[in-house]
């Protein structure tokens, strides 16, 4: 029998699935009542169900989201303005696919941050790369990129993630060099990549936060085209014991 080293040559081919499949079929003799086709199908399919299992696997740990978060789990108590056609459309990650931004506002403990990790793990389960990075956090890492000579690669990474989130949007003024290397940033994946942007401030206070009148027009040309928006609204989250305050950004 050929048994133990076809196993062995599929495992050396990385077929892990495969291999796990065919070690069930062996150990269930009613399967050996199945055609070659049928076995075969089965086998293939563990092997596609395996390695989608694996790319979001590696996809989450990835994107490093603040939260364990998903869509399925959102609190929708009217208080907070959430519409669950609109949330069923943004989660079909179509805006991720058509390169668009998504802002998400309103005060703190509002839930910014779950429903920013929430969108960010259902794009990981289609397979799409994400990265979560508080602003000041993404903003401090250019700065180091500057001077130890990684700022081509870093930008390179940015560049090619399909989601940006970008938490915590607009809590201090930038610099002159911050606004420069945001700039870059959303100018590297206008029309290319998908935005997600997470603020306590309103939409129409973006300009003022970034500084500089020319600087703040250009990324927020970009960054608002094709833009939607959802403004959260309702008490914090995190009052009293309530447990959906493990919502609360």
């Amino acid at each position: 029998m050929l048994r133990n080293p076809t196993l062995e040559t599929l495992r050396g081919l990385k077929l892990t699935g495969m291999a796990e499949a065919f070690e069930q079929q062996l150990a269930q003799p009613q399967l050996h009542e199945l055609s070659f086709e049928d076995r075969l199908a089965l086998l293939v399919e563990r092997e596609h169900l395996a390695r989608d299992d694996r790319r979001r696997t590696r996809l989450l740990k990835a994107a490093t989201l603040r939260l364990n978060a998903c869509l399925e789990d959102i609190d929708y108590r009217p208080a907070r303005g959430l519409q669950r056609a609109r949330m069923a459309a943004l989660g079909t990650c179509d805006w991720v696919r058509g390169h668009h931004t998504l802002c998400l506002t309103g005060p703190t403990g509002s839930g910014k941050t779950y429903l920013a990790c929430a969108f960010g793990n259902q794009a990981c389960r289609q397979g799409l790369s994400v990265r979560y990075l508080r602003l000041p956090r993404l903003l401090e890492q250019l700065r180091i990129a500057h001077g130890d000579g990684s700022y081509a690669r870093l930008m390179g990474q940015l560049a090619k993630t399909d989601l940006l989130i970008l938490d915590d949007w607009g809590l201090v003024k930038l610099t002159a060099a911050q606004r420069t290397d945001l700039l870059e940033v959303i100018e590297e994946r206008h029309g290319l990549r998908a935005t997600l942007i997470a603020s306590q401030l309103p939409v129409e206070h973006w300009h003022d936060s970034i500084g500089e009148a020319t600087v703040a027009d250009a990324i927020l040309d970009r960054l608002l085209h094709n833009a939607h928006r959802l403004a959260l609204s309702g008490e914090s989250m995190r009052k009293g014991t309530d447990p959906a305050a493990q919502q609360a950004d």
